[in-house]
């Protein structure tokens, strides 16, 4: 059961959904999630985020951007995580309850396994040809986190949106 409550969930699904979508596209187009994306993110939480949460809550949801960007800076700088990623997962941190950490953590495992494994079969299968110019079948041992990290908000807001109520 998520903490996130399906009401706000389904708002918030609005404005994560297709900027999700783009920044899974573009990153596997040209390994990088542009900033106009991130901003998006930002400004659809600012936006539904009003809808969806009680003032006070929506407040503490902010908080989520500052402890993630501080994170994703220092995992940038060690190298595990480029800086879009890093600013993709800080955008989308006030979209995620606290109480929901340890359902994220698993559903971010999971899109982290599918998005890499049909990212790999895709680049050795004819589907390749689809998208030939893709720098992501060439950049060999990177991988586009935008993919999963876009999977990830949109899976962990979609299941909250269709849980059913107590």
């Amino acid at each position: 059961m998520f903490v996130l409550p399906a009401s706000a969930a389904a708002w918030l699904l609005i404005a994560a959904l297709p900027i999700s979508i783009f920044v899974a596209w573009n990153d596997m187009r040209a390994m990088k999630i542009p900033n106009v994306a991130v901003g998006a993110l930002v400004i659809g939480f600012a936006v539904l985020g009003l809808i969806a949460f009680p003032f006070s809550q929506y407040l503490w949801q902010w908080s989520h951007l500052i402890v993630v960007l501080v994170i994703g800076f220092v995992l940038n700088v060690l190298g595990v995580f480029g800086a879009g990623d890093a600013k993709f997962a800080a955008a989308a941190a006030p979209f995620v309850m606290l109480g929901d950490l340890d359902l994220l953590g698993w559903i971010f495992i999971a899109c982290v396994l599918a998005g890499y494994v049909t990212h790999r079969i895709a680049k050795h299968s004819p589907l390749r040809r689809l998208v030939p110019d893709w720098e992501s079948w060439t950049s060999g041992r990177r991988f586009p986190m935008g993919l999963p990290l876009g999977m990830t908000l949109v899976t962990y807001l979609f299941l909250a949106a269709t849980q059913s109520p107590v």
